[in-house]
């Protein structure tokens, strides 16, 4: 074997188990809740709510099911247009087309790199001048830091358009004091395995109108009509989070705090060795609130520091450390090819030169040196 092969794998975001987990994985053995539905799954919701200070959650299979649930209960249909950030995952953009929507993107800015509210609020104008307004606008909040909600939703609320969060990157952070995620119309969270807490799978939809969680509660139960027999006036999906994996959650979600404060340390640690070295730029943290810094992320100046991103990932990969570009803009992806872009510079600046640095709250000290060892032996 090769000394890279013996090498322990530093991951980007690995899973990170406190051991109260168990507990509720062994109640839910014990009492044969070995199932969709049970009692870990309406807790969980409960403990969600009351983590987060959303009135009602549904807890789902996974955050791409809230959103596809959260679309269609807005009314998303066929030849809708969608306005989207366009610096996400492509989970954000799938379940509009799932609903064969249609989503336009809207760039970043540079100050919290999430959707820009002048380019969005233009947008909504011109639409509205030409009497064909969005019908929903979902706004990415991005690696653990919340976009700027106020102007998009004053933008959103003068043309009455309903906004959908996506946070599935940020739980744990806040945005003037409260939750991102629980200020629109609906939001919706992930528990995949490399979030700042996981269940191994799932995700959460949350909303303050209760109205629309009994309906996405039904919807994600195969819509299933109240009778004695299996009856269906509607198309319904199997959307429901497993009874166990409940559990897992539950025990996450005591650990959350203690999650946001180890990641934040990585952060800190990376920009106190790393910060001084030129073309080096970390993803600034927004003044109205807290960034989670649920992966640790930055930009490379080629000129100035002597090499690129690129250069950067292969030379960690190289030591077993997994590290990985900023999240290629959807403007820019094959499958969404042909669907209008409003800007895109910024996102398109940050993808080429943003990188993604080890950030799991599990991460020893050791690890993080040898992450940064290897970063500045790139340094010209």
């Amino acid at each position: 074997m090769t000394v890279v092969e013996l090498q322990k794998r530093i991951y980007l975001s690995s899973p990170h188990m406190s051991g109260s987990e168990m507990d509720f994985v062994a109640q839910a053995f014990e009492s044969n809740w070995i199932a969709p539905l049970g009692p870990n799954v309406d807790a969980f919701e409960q403990e969600f709510c009351e983590a987060t200070g959303s009135p009602h959650a549904a807890a789902l299979s996974s955050g791409t099911a809230a959103l596809h649930l959260a679309l269609l209960l807005a009314g998303v249909s066929t030849g809708d247009e969608v306005l989207v950030s366009t610096f996400t995952f492509a989970a954000s953009v799938k379940p509009i087309r799932y609903l064969g929507g249609i989503p336009t993107f809207i760039d970043s800015e540079p100050y919290s790199w999430n959707m820009d509210p002048a380019l969005l609020a233009q947008a909504l104008e011109d639409r509205a001048r030409r009497g064909k307004l969005p019908k929903a606008v979902v706004v990415v909040h991005l690696y653990g830091q919340s976009a700027d909600l106020d102007p998009i939703l004053e933008a959103c609320a003068r043309w009455d358009v309903p906004v959908i969060e996506d946070a599935a990157e940020a739980l744990g952070a806040t945005y003037q004091g409260r939750t991102p995620g629980t200020f629109g119309m609906m939001g919706i969270y992930s528990f995949n395995g490399n979030k700042i807490i996981t269940a191994s799978a799932g995700g959460m939809l949350v909303s303050p109108d209760e109205a629309l969680i009994t309906r996405a509660r039904k919807l994600a139960t195969q819509a299933r009509d109240p009778a004695p027999h299996y009856q269906h006036s509607e198309v319904g999906y199997n959307y429901r989070l497993s009874n166990v994996l409940a559990g897992i959650g539950r025990g996450q979600l005591q650990v959350l705090e203690d999650r946001v404060q180890a990641r934040r340390a990585n952060f800190e640690f990376y920009r106190d060795a790393l910060g001084s070295l030129p073309g080096v730029e970390f993803m600034p943290e927004a003044d109205y609130g807290r960034h989670t810094r649920w992966l640790t992320t930055l930009t490379l100046d080629a000129d100035a520091f002597g090499a690129n991103r690129e250069d950067v990932r292969v030379a960690l990969e190289r030591e077993n450390i997994e590290s990985r570009p900023l999240w290629k803009p959807m403007h820019l992806q094959p499958v969404f090819k042909g669907f209008r872009s409003i800007g895109g510079e910024v996102a398109t600046d940050l993808f080429r030169r943003g990188l993604c640095l080890p950030s799991g709250s599990n991460l020893a000290e050791e690890e993080l040196e040898q992450v940064v060892s290897v970063f500045r032996s790139c340094a010209a």
